[in-house]
């Protein structure tokens, strides 16, 4: 149990070390310097909630780190419901949040409100998924993307395996996106093609693994033109990955084939594709490997799309899950894998309806306590695997889907701090993960608001939630 808490405390406290010492370099922005320990204010400072965190200087380095939580005094459930009830009373909010604080290293719930009522958790419900794939996948295996040889001396397969984010180029072995390229693989295949005298051949894909639908049935249709997601394939670029404003293709498989025959040419190879009609057919059983290249471990990429929360690389990693469990590769299919999982973690799944594994869908439906208890099996060391993935959930005002919050005036002082797991669709917006408070407890929290009124809109309620974070973030609440 020490262990599993000790990389999320750990973690957490080298989280505000780190911004800390970048502060104090000038790296990123903030109001440290040299000169002196700065003292992390509480949202209210004159209500004497108890002692402040004093975040080390750059100069500070013979103090040993502990990690959060170990001793720190416990919050009280009258504390901390007089800090929370009232930035719960928000009107961007709703009036009627999911709320659930627990502390982290035993899982005791300090505070909750509505934590049974189905939600609308959005990308919050990405810790499901998380949980469903760790549960039963090997973190460490790659996704090996090859070229076999064909049925004739002048065919070549590219063989899909799940990486969507293939660089056109060299690979970087040090990135996550881009760690296996296409340069190196024509590089292998040129070669190997070159010593049999080969200098013109034929291409196809073959796409047959963890093959199914590329949209879910609740996704709304604008969601791929817009950017919010992209078709589930598994092949794809790296530099084509959606971003809200700017759409993938909508055929990432036919790009990387270009992509390929480009780099094929650059080495001396001419290659022609043979028509997608062709692509659904599996490679010769044993044929020969020409090339291979390889992407980070799955846990490596399983963090990525947490921290950008990617709908379709979700998709995509739950799908392989299911499939290597015998589970069945539509949307639904992989949905009702995850909820096994979970379940099989002994998770209380009631109320949980869900038909995809990114929570893109508007039908779905998960409630905060459900978000909560897959947490705390990371926090408290029941799933160490989990763990893994929740320590590098996006931090507050820094990394990922967080990088652009708790910048206002009431929550940029606890950037660095919060670690959380998004989620954001019309009319719902959530937070999930954990912080640790001015006594230095390591705390779980989970918030859905999936009521926020129109007239307040998404970034009245994300501001909303970020205050309540930070609340409870500066708040020992005892």
């Amino acid at each position: 149990m020490r262990r599993a808490f000790a990389i999320l405390g750990s973690v957490v406290v080298l989280g505000v070390v780190g911004y800390a010492v970048a502060d104090v370099y000038d790296v990123v922005p903030g109001v440290l310097t040299r000169d002196r320990p700065i003292t992390l204010p509480t949202a209210e400072p004159t209500t004497g909630t108890g002692p402040a965190v004093t975040l080390p200087t750059a100069d500070a380095t013979t103090a040993p780190l502990t990690a959060a939580g170990l001793t720190a005094p416990l919050p009280t459930a009258p504390g901390l419901a007089r800090r929370l009830t009232p930035l719960l009373a928000d009107p961007a909010l709703g009036g009627n949040a999911g709320v659930v604080v627990r502390d982290a290293l035993t899982g005791r719930t300090l505070f909750q409100r509505a934590p049974d009522t189905p939600r609308m958790a959005a990308s919050t419900q990405k810790l499901l998924t998380a949980a469903a794939v760790t549960s039963q996948s090997d973190l460490g295996r790659t996704m090996d993307t090859r070229v076999v040889q064909g049925p004739r001396p002048t065919d070549i397969v590219l063989v899909a395996a799940g990486d969507t984010m293939l660089a056109r180029g060299r690979g970087n072995p040090t990135a996550i996106p881009g760690r296996a390229g296409l340069g190196d693989l024509a590089g292998q295949v040129a070669a190997a093609l070159k010593r049999k005298g080969t200098t013109r051949v034929s291409l196809r894909l073959d796409l047959t693994y963890a093959a199914g639908p590329a949209y879910a049935p609740g996704w709304d249709p604008d969601d791929p033109k817009t950017g919010v997601t992209q078709g589930v394939f598994m092949i794809g670029l790296a530099d084509q990955r959606p971003e809200v404003g700017h759409p993938s293709p909508t055929d990432p498989p036919a790009s990387v084939a270009r992509a390929f025959v480009s780099a094929l040419a650059a080495r001396g190879i001419r290659a022609s594709t043979a028509s997608e009609r062709t692509w659904h057919a599996k490679a010769p059983a044993g044929a020969t490997v020409l090339g291979s290249v390889s992407s980070a471990p799955v846990g490596d990429v399983l963090a990525q799309a947490l921290d950008d929360s990617d709908n379709a690389m979700t998709e995509n990693l739950c799908r392989q899950a299911s499939v290597a469990h015998g589970g069945k590769t539509s949307f639904a299919g992989a949905a009702a894998y995850v909820v096994s999982r979970v379940k099989a973690l002994g998770v209380d799944t009631a109320g949980v309806r869900i038909s995809d594994c990114s929570g893109l869908t508007r039908a779905d439906r998960v409630p905060a306590r459900v978000v909560a208890d897959v947490l705390t099996l990371a926090s408290t060391g029941h799933d160490e695997p989990l763990a893994s993935i929740v320590a590098r959930l996006p931090v507050a005002g820094l990394t990922g889907s967080l990088s652009d919050r708790f910048d206002a005036k009431a929550t940029r002082l606890v950037a660095g701090v919060p670690r959380a797991k998004t989620g954001t669709l019309i009319g719902s917006s959530g937070l999930a993960g954990t912080t640790v408070d001015s006594d230095g407890r390591l705390l779980s929290f989970v918030v859905i608001a999936d009521h926020v009124p129109a007239s307040q809109g998404t970034l009245a309620a994300r501001d909303a939630l970020d205050r309540f974070v930070a609340g409870l973030t500066s708040c020992g609440c005892r």
